[in-house]
């Protein structure tokens, strides 16, 4: 149980450090890359939970 506990606030260590580095040094994104970023996204997720799918099923 204690691994558990170590394990989680490993994990919410590293999410939140992402947070705070994101929030400092990321800057926005002009509208033209994120179109190009948008115009992939829903292809790959559906090809993620397809593959997850089939995984579940025959894995």
């Amino acid at each position: 149980m204690s691994n558990l506990v170590i394990l989680l606030l490993f994990v919410f260590a590293g999410v939140a450090l992402m947070v705070v580095l994101g929030e400092r040094f990321a800057k926005p994104a002009d509208p033209e890359q994120q179109a190009r970023l948008q115009r992939w996204i829903m292809p790959l997720l559906l090809l993620a939970a397809f593959a997850g799918a089939i995984q579940y099923y025959f894995g």
